[in-house]
C-alpha cells in the first residue's frame, strides 16, 4: 500500500485522527483531493468520508477547531465548515438507489465500499485513511491510481450505472478530460451516447454550471469535440450542435464552423480567465448556419450573422438561465466581432475609428483579444498579417481616443439640458438631438466638448423643434 503521510502533515488532520478514535468512528479523505495530490495540483476543498454520522463528526471536529459556524444539510447527511481558507465537506457513509424518472436517490447508510463504489470515476474513487492503524495509507479500491498513471478517465462501475444515477455525470467526465488533458474510455463514450437524453432530467442550473466549468477549463475543445461527438451538445446546446458540418471560406479560419468555434475558445482561453469573453468565443459564430448563402466566385457567405447571433443571445440566456445583466456584453461583442478587420485598412478614416471605440466602449479590448482569436488558419503568413491588421487598428484606436477623448463616449450635452434649453418634455425628439450631436462629433465635425457641442445644439436645435 502507498502511503502519503508526507502530504496530511497540518495539525488538523491529527486532530481528526484522534477524534476519529474517541468517537469509534473511521475517517477518510476522498476523492478530488486524493487525486490532486497525486496530480501534483492545487486543491482549496477536502471531502471526508466517515463511517458513521458525517455531520456529528463535523461538529465535535468544529469544537476542537474553535469553528463557529458548521452548515449542516440533513436531508444530504452531510455538514460544511471553511478552516483557515480551506472547505472541509463531511459525509457519511452511505448507499443510493435512484427511480428511473428522477435525480432524487432513495439514500440509506453505507459501508465504506457502498460509498466507494457509487462516486462518479475511478479517479475520484481514491481515499486516504485518517485512521490510527493505518493513517495516511492510500485506498484504491477500483485502481484509480493505475488509470490517472494512464490518463484515461473511466467510471467504477458499468457507466450505464453510474450514469443512471446521476446523467450529470456525462458532462463531468468530460470536463475532467479537459481539466485533466485525460483521454475517456470508449465505454463512457458509448453510454453517454445512448444516454445523452437522459439529461433533460437534470435541473438547467445543474447542467449550465459544470458547461462553464468545461468553457474555464485549459482546452475546453477536448469536452466540447465529445459533446458533439456523442449527440449530447444537442441536447444540452442545440444551437452550437447546429454549427458541425458548416462550411466556409478558408480565408483566415478553418473550413468547418464547430471546430473554427473550437479552436477560438482554445485561442482565447491562455489570454483570459473571464468566463464570459470565452463564452463570447464560443457563440460569436452562433448564427452562420441560418445566414449561409453560396455567391458564385465568391463560395460561401454568412451575411448578417453578427446581428442575427446577437438577437439570438436574450433567448439563449433565458434557456441556460444565465444572468441577464451580462446579456448586453455578450451582444455587443457578437454584434461587433467582424468590425475591427474591416478597419484594418491604411485609409480608414478616423470617423469609422471613433464609431467602433464609442460603440465598444470599455469592451473594446475584449473585442481584440476575441478578433485576435478568431483567427484559426493553419497558413502562419495569414495569421501574421490578420494579426498585425489587429494591431495596426488599436494604435489607430489609441491615437484617436487620446485626441478626441473618446474613451467614455456620450454627448457632452446631456438631455436634461437638452429639454431645458429647447423647452422639451421627455420624449423621444430629446434622444434625437442628442444622438445627432453625438454623430457631428463621430463624424468630425465638432470636437468632443462640451462647449463645442453646445455650439452645435444651438445650430441645429430648430431643426427637431
Amino acid at each position: 500500500m502507498i502511503n502519503l503521510k508526507q502530504h496530511i502533515t497540518e495539525k488538523y488532520f491529527i486532530t481528526i485522527k484522534e477524534l476519529a478514535s474517541i468517537l469509534g468512528v473511521k475517517v477518510f479523505i476522498v476523492g478530488g483531493f486524493v487525486r490532486d495530490i497525486i496530480l501534483n495540483r492545487n486543491r482549496s476543498e477536502i471531502d471526508f468520508l466517515v463511517i458513521g454520522d458525517g455531520p456529528e463528526f463535523a461538529e465535535k471536529l468544529a469544537d476542537k477547531l474553535n469553528i463557529k459556524k458548521v452548515n449542516i444539510f440533513k436531508n444530504f447527511g452531510t455538514a460544511h465548515f471553511n478552516y483557515t481558507g480551506t472547505d472541509f465537506e463531511f459525509v457519511g457513509a452511505r448507499k443510493e438507489s435512484y427511480n428511473k424518472d428522477s435525480r432524487k436517490p432513495k439514500v440509506e447508510t453505507g459501508t465504506f465500499e457502498d460509498d466507494i463504489k457509487r462516486r462518479d470515476f475511478t479517479i475520484n474513487t481514491l481515499a486516504i485513511s485518517l485512521n490510527e492503524e493505518n493513517f495516511g495509507e492510500l485506498i484504491d479500491t477500483f485502481e484509480g491510481l493505475k488509470d490517472i498513471e494512464n490518463k484515461i478517465i473511466k467510471t467504477p462501475l458499468n457507466p450505464f450505472e453510474t450514469f443512471n444515477d446521476d446523467p450529470l455525470r456525462i458532462l463531468r467526465a468530460f470536463r475532467f478530460a479537459a481539466q485533466l488533458n485525460f483521454k475517456v474510455d470508449d465505454n463512457i463514450l458509448l453510454a453517454a451516447k445512448e444516454m445523452a437524453e437522459r439529461l433533460k432530467i437534470v435541473s438547467q442550473e445543474r447542467i449550465t454550471d459544470e458547461f462553464f466549468k468545461i468553457l474555464a477549463s485549459d482546452k475546453p475543445s477536448i469536452a466540447l469535440i465529445l459533446l458533439q461527438k456523442t449527440n449530447v451538445m444537442k441536447v444540452i446546446f442545440p444551437e452550437i450542435a447546429n454549427l458541425a458540418g458548416v462550411e466556409q471560406r478558408k480565408d483566415f479560419h478553418h473550413k468547418e464552423v464547430f471546430l473554427h468555434t473550437c479552436q477560438v475558445i482554445d485561442n482565447i482561453a491562455p489570454n483570459t480567465d473571464n468566463i464570459w469573453l470565452r463564452f463570447a468565443a464560443l457563440v460569436h459564430d452562433i448564427a452562420k448556419p441560418q445566414t449561409k448563402r453560396f455567391v458564385e466566385g465568391t463560395g460561401w457567405t454568412f451575411h448578417g450573422h453578427e446581428e442575427m447571433g446577437a438577437r439570438m443571445m436574450k433567448r439563449i440566456f433565458k434557456r441556460l438561465k444565465l444572468p441577464m445583466n451580462k446579456l448586453g456584453y455578450i451582444e455587443k461583442l457578437v454584434r461587433l466581432h467582424l468590425r475591427p478587420i474591416a478597419l484594418a485598412s491604411e485609409n480608414v478614416t478616423d470617423s469609422a475609428i471613433r464609431r467602433l471605440s464609442a460603440t465598444a466602449g470599455e469592451d473594446l479590448d475584449d473585442l481584440i483579444t476575441l478578433c485576435r482569436a478568431d483567427i484559426t488558419s493553419k497558413n502562419p503568413k495569414k495569421v501574421s498579417k490578420y494579426l498585425r491588421n489587429y494591431e495596426n487598428v488599436m494604435a489607430k484606436v489609441k491615437e484617436v481616443q487620446e485626441k478626441d477623448n473618446l474613451r467614455a463616449f456620450q454627448s457632452p450635452v446631456r438631455g436634461e439640458e437638452i429639454m431645458e434649453i429647447c423647452k422639451l418634455k421627455p420624449s423621444k425628439k430629446v434622444g434625437e438631438i442628442k444622438t445627432a450631436i453625438e454623430e457631428a462629433i463621430l463624424d468630425g465635425k465638432i470636437a468632443n466638448t462640451y462647449e463645442d457641442a453646445k455650439k452645435y445644439l444651438y445650430e441645429i436645435k430648430d431643426k427637431f423643434i
